[in-house]
């Protein structure tokens, strides 16, 4: 199944940022998502990033491809994800 990830950040480097992520399937919405970036979560997995817009793409395109999107939290933190699935770190650094 080929998803479409669409994802906006309020936030900067002082505070972190709230994405919202929503995943399409056909032009139609399927599930929405809001996802939280610390500061050194991005620095740490994106350290040349000026914010998490592609950190957060690559996220939900790696959890797509190991459950549907109605699986996936509605509201979380980015560095929950690593709890579910240990390769996660690793998979993102290396897509970079």
């Amino acid at each position: 199944m080929r998803w479409a990830v669409e994802v906006q950040c309020a936030g900067d480097r002082q505070v972190g940022w709230t994405c919202f992520a929503a995943i399409r399937e056909d032009g139609r919405v399927v599930s929405e998502h809001e996802i939280r970036v610390a500061p050194g979560h991005l620095a740490q997995l994106a350290p040349s990033a000026t914010d998490p817009i592609d950190l957060v793409e690559r996220s939900v395109a790696f959890l797509l491809e190991r459950e549907p999107p109605t699986s996936i939290l509605r509201t979380f933190d980015l560095t929950v994800i690593g709890q579910f699935f240990p390769a996660y770190e690793a998979t993102i650094r290396a897509r970079r």
